[in-house]
């Protein structure tokens, strides 16, 4: 297959692109800005003809959360109109389009883990724009997979496990927030699971499904930098406390722990415990961190 990966320069896109080269089976073509700006109809399109695209795998996001907020204008034009114009150009191109989306689609409300089919109430730019953007994908692409994620790190830009690491190395105390609760989600882990699916993938059938992936278990942002400090041996204490004296621009979901079961059940994806996830990424890129 013929595969188009937008923003291949993100942490996905850049995993993926790791991956690509075990994948000799498969024809991977990454862009991201400023060679390609998705929602530009024409430059999609131009790339689908040229390169014959058979699955397009959007990766590009605006996701500053907190930017969001004052920069509602772009965040709505990457993840909802962008959202479209590759749901158009998959349309018109018979392909397969697998989005990635997001935990920040809920409120964080729930006290059990979030099933596909649970209602949407994003509170906050960042999460309405990626909703609307779902909600033009189920409206638009005659064959689509979205896969909601969280927590995103890796060993490619910036991301929470590259700060605690800085910060770690830097400080004695740190504090971060506990009440707060997900599961973090190697990005090498989500890359593996999306060529899983593609290998899997049925090019003669019509999906129109959403799933969820994260890794394993749940976590607080707490308990995940504690785990950083304490996997890549830094003597820095972490200190828990409440969101409320860690005030931040955009509303947080307070519990996003995703439940995978529809995922594994339909692909057979397997997933790792978060754990073993970061102490896998450390054992990569500690002391030496890549930005």
């Amino acid at each position: 297959m013929n595969i188009l990966v937008t923003g291949s320069k993100g942490q996905l896109g850049s995993e993926l692109q790791e991956l690509s080269v075990q994948n000799a089976r498969h024809h991977f073509y990454f862009y991201d800005l400023p060679e390609l700006d998705i929602t530009s109809h024409d430059l999609v399109d131009w790339l689908c003809r040229e390169h014959r695209i058979d699955v397009i795998v959007n990766c590009a996001a605006y996701t500053a959360v907190d930017k969001a907020e004052t920069d509602a204008d772009t965040a709505y034009r990457v993840n909802r109109d962008g959202s479209a114009v590759l749901a158009e150009c998959a349309k018109e191109h018979n392909a397969l389009l697998v989005h990635i989306s997001t935990d920040y689609v809920f409120d964080g409300e729930s006290c059990t883990p979030y099933r596909e089919a649970d209602p949407a109430s994003p509170r906050g730019v960042y999460g309405k724009s990626k909703w609307e953007g779902e909600q033009l994908i189920h409206q638009i692409a005659p064959s689509y997979l979205i896969i909601r994620t969280s927590w995103l790190y890796s060993a490619y830009g910036a991301n929470f496990v590259k700060t605690m690491l800085r910060l770690g190395a830097e400080r004695q105390m740190l504090n971060v927030v506990v009440d707060q609760i997900g599961t973090p989600t190697y990005a090498a882990d989500l890359a593996a699971a999306i060529i899983t699916i593609l290998g899997r993938y049925n090019p003669d059938k019509l999906y129109k499904e959403t799933y969820h992936y994260s890794n394993e278990g749940v976590s607080s942002w707490y308990d995940f930098a504690v785990s950083i400090m304490d996997l890549s041996g830094l003597s820095c204490k972490v200190l828990p406390v409440e969101s409320a004296q860690y005030p931040q621009i955009a509303p947080r979901p307070h519990f996003s722990v995703l439940n995978k079961s529809a995922i594994k059940q339909d692909w057979g994806v397997e997933i790792p415990y978060w754990r073993a996830s970061l102490a896998g990424l450390l054992e990569k890129i500690h002391p030496l961190v890549k930005e």
